[in-house]
């Protein structure tokens, strides 16, 4: 089997050609997935510049660093898995960068680290670098109050991301060199995605927007809203005595209320975008996975108050349809492109909405009512998240 891009109707087309056979559905299925993602980051890194809102570029570029490395490290890897001899498509330096990057969305799900050792990597490998980096630098040592390592960015007034959670999405490290040179390795690093994704067939002229283009520019922070970690942490969700929790918890915070208020913008609300709705119910999936596994491994860290926001969150209808055991392999599917080896393929319809396997998952929706299901909890869970960040 081996990958081809072919020019359907006049537009690229990634599909896969089986030698002595036609495509199978596990086939076709993997192959929609990947040009639907690649369509999509190709119109998203064409708005970065060309949007009323590519001011604010460098923001978005962070939100959607996970997502975009994602998309990138799962086509590669089943690329390469159908073709052995498949050229080295990304430099090695990039390739690292993309896993670790993926990775940052597995959140506390992260199984090489899990939630001890992810609460630690940051206090230890962003946090604490932060302020050794931009505190103590003042000549004036009175004014060294003054002095802030963390900067909070904003939409509509809530946060979509902070400095440290950028770094932790971003996959590579920043913070050891000057910020032109920063600027300039984020920038390499997008045109060698852009050329991955030219590979698949992305264009840029398709027409179709992303939400970039239905973003207001009014409606960002002008400037990133700087303060001192040490005090912002203490003073959120689950308080003083936790800043390594409250850490990560604030990087659920921007996941939530950029898919929330960002990401879905200017959607047709009688058509189900796929890219759209996967970095939605992954980010939903990853950060509701994630506060189970805080209640569950460090119970006695928590305080009442925040034990009683994480089930308000966690014990909804719509949040235990999405978490249930059986719903697994959906978000495998939407994760790593194929279909799981259980799934009744008789039932598998391409020309449907979601592959048509919203029933075989969820017996009781349709994909219309799943997805409304899905809007459901991320609007629940968000609003239950900026609750919890406001300490009384």
């Amino acid at each position: 089997m081996t990958w081809a891009i072919v020019m359907m109707s006049g537009a690229p087309r990634i599909i896969l050609i089986q030698r002595g056979g036609m495509m199978t559905v596990q086939d076709e299925v993997m192959a929609l997935g990947i040009r639907s993602d690649a369509a999509y980051a190709g119109r998203f890194m064409h708005d970065l510049t060309h949007s009323r809102a590519a001011e604010h570029s460098n923001i978005l570029a962070f939100c959607m660093a996970p997502y975009l490395s994602l998309f990138v490290h799962e086509s590669y890897r089943k690329r390469k898995i159908i073709d052995p001899k498949l050229p080295q498509l990304l430099s090695t330096d990039v390739e690292a960068i993309v896993a670790r990057s993926r990775n940052s969305l597995k959140l506390f799900e992260d199984n090489q680290r899990g939630v001890e050792g992810q609460l630690t990597f940051f206090r230890d490998k962003i946090s604490s670098v932060h302020a050794d980096m931009f505190l103590g630098n003042t000549w004036l040592r009175i004014a060294r109050f003054l002095e802030v390592d963390l900067g909070l960015y904003s939409y509509e007034e809530r946060i979509i991301s902070t400095t440290h959670a950028a770094v932790f999405h971003l996959g590579f490290d920043p913070l050891v060199m000057p910020a032109e040179v920063r600027r300039l390795k984020l920038q390499a690093i997008y045109e060698e995605y852009g050329r991955y994704f030219r590979g698949l067939g992305a264009g840029t002229d398709s027409g179709a927007q992303t939400f970039m283009s239905n973003l207001d520019p009014k409606r960002f922070d002008r400037y990133p809203n700087d303060v001192r970690s040490a005090k912002y942490y203490s003073q959120v969700f689950n308080g003083r005595g936790t800043p390594d929790i409250n850490r990560l918890l604030m990087v659920f915070r921007g996941l939530m209320n950029f898919i929330d208020s960002v990401v879905g913008l200017g959607t047709d609300a009688n058509k189900v975008e796929y890219t759209v709705f996967k970095i939605r119910f992954l980010t939903l999936y990853q950060v509701l996975g994630s506060l189970q596994l805080l209640q569950d491994e460090l119970p006695g860290d928590l305080t009442a108050r925040s034990t009683r926001l994480i089930k308000k969150i966690t014990d909804t209808s719509s949040a235990s349809l999405i978490m249930d055991r059986s719903a697994k392999p959906f978000r495998n599917t939407l994760m790593h492109y194929n279909l799981d080896s259980r799934v009744d393929l008789a039932r598998v319809d391409v020309t449907q909405p979601l592959f048509g396997l919203v029933p075989i998952f969820f017996p009781s929706h349709d994909a219309e009512s799943f997805i409304e299901a899905v809007d459901s909890c991320i609007e629940e869970t968000t609003s239950v998240m900026e609750e919890w960040a406001a300490l009384p």
